[in-house]
C-alpha cells in the first residue's frame, strides 16, 4: 500500500473561516501599535514583554478558538498528517494520531528551556476577563511583575520565530513519517517555513514525488513534482476518492 503523507498549511483552513498567514488579514500581516508579527511572536518578546505578547496572541489567535473543521479537515481525519496549522480543527476533525508541529492553539506548557521535557494541558482561554484582558491575562499564565519564571509560568504551545524544533513538536517522529513515505502531498502551504523545506529535501534525497496543491502554488525545485492550481476543497473534490 503508498504510504502517502500528507502536510499543510494555513490554506486548508481558510474555509473554516481563519486567516492565512499572509493575505489582507492575515496572522504576520497584522502586528500591534508597536511591533510587527515576527517580532510579537517570539520568545523573546513572551519573555521580556509578556502582556504585549499575550494580548497580541489572544487577538490574532484565540478569538478563532471555537471555528470548527471544513470538509477538508474531514477528508484528512484518516490520513497521516503533520499540520503547521495550531488552530486543532483536525483533531476536532477527528484525526487522532496527527502532527501539530508548530503547536496547538488549545494548549499550554510550563515555561522551560527548550529541548527539556514538559507537559501539555488545557488552555485557560475560557477563563479570560477580556474587560482586563492584560492582567487577566498574566494571572491565568501566572506570570509577575519579574516576567515569566521557569517551571511555574505558563507559555502557549506554540512554536516562536526564535524557538526551534524538539521533540515536544515531535520532531524526530515527523523526520520518520518523511523518510517513510512513497508519496508527499502539500495542502495550502507557501513553503516558507522550516518544515516544508525539510520535508522537500527529505523528498529530493529520497527521489520521492511530490503534489502542491495551491491556487497559487509555490514553485519547487524537485523533478517529481505535480502540481494542483486549486484548493484543497477543490482538490478533494476531484480526487477525494482515491489518493492520486
Amino acid at each position: 500500500m503508498t504510504q502517502v503523507l500528507y502536510i499543510t498549511g494555513a490554506g486548508v483552513s481558510a474555509e473554516s473561516g481563519i486567516p492565512t498567514f499572509r493575505g489582507e488579514d492575515g496572522y504576520w500581516t497584522i502586528g500591534s501599535k508597536n511591533y510587527t508579527p515576527q517580532q510579537m511572536a517570539t520568545r523573546a518578546m513572551y519573555e521580556h514583554n509578556p502582556g504585549q505578547f499575550l494580548q497580541w496572541y489572544y487577538h490574532r489567535f484565540v478569538t478563532y478558538r471555537h471555528h470548527g473543521p471544513n470538509p477538508v479537515h474531514h477528508w484528512l481525519a484518516d490520513k497521516t498528517l503533520i499540520t503547521q496549522n495550531i488552530d486543532g480543527l483536525d483533531g476536532k476533525a477527528g484525526n487522532p494520531d496527527y502532527i501539530a508541529i508548530h503547536g496547538r492553539l488549545d494548549e499550554v506548557t510550563y515555561y522551560h528551556q527548550q529541548g527539556e521535557e514538559v507537559a501539555r494541558f488545557k488552555a485557560p482561554w475560557d477563563e479570560v476577563d477580556e474587560s482586563a484582558l492584560e492582567a487577566s491575562l498574566l494571572a491565568l499564565f501566572k506570570i509577575g511583575r519579574s516576567g515569566p519564571k521557569l517551571n511555574e509560568s505558563l507559555k502557549p504551545y506554540v512554536l516562536l520565530f526564535d524557538e526551534y524544533y524538539t521533540e515536544l513538536y515531535q520532531i524526530s517522529r515527523a523526520q520518520r513519517l518523511m523518510q517513510n513515505a512513497d508519496k508527499m502531498v502539500f495542502m495550502g502551504t507557501s513553503f516558507s517555513v522550516n518544515i516544508t523545506n525539510m520535508a522537500l529535501e527529505i523528498a529530493r534525497s529520497n527521489d520521492i514525488a511530490i503534489e502542491i496543491v495551491d491556487p497559487q502554488p509555490a514553485h519547487v525545485l524537485h523533478a517529481r513534482s505535480h502540481y494542483h492550481r486549486m484548493t484543497a476543497q477543490q482538490y478533494i473534490e476531484t480526487y477525494g476518492a482515491v489518493d492520486t
